[in-house]
């Protein structure tokens, strides 16, 4: 496989990953508020949770754009 092929297909590869990045932190983040809810008996940890489980995403997505759209001599 030629150099630029694979260089597409590794693209794809990483930002096909975004595109779960944040369902995944944000489903998450609430199933483990859930969890906590059910055991304490509490009602507004699935919400806290969610919106860690955003903020989560959202850094992580962060994270790996600049990673990508770094300086390419290093």
């Amino acid at each position: 496989m030629p150099e630029d092929e694979r260089n597409r297909w590794r693209q794809f590869g990483r930002y096909s990953a975004l595109a779960f990045l944040l369902p995944a932190s944000t489903f998450t983040g609430y199933l483990i508020g859930w969890v906590l809810d059910h055991a304490f008996g509490t009602r507004f940890l699935s919400v806290v949770f969610l919106l860690l489980g955003i903020a989560a995403g959202f850094v992580e997505m962060i994270r790996m754009v600049q990673k990508d759209s770094g300086p390419r001599g290093e």
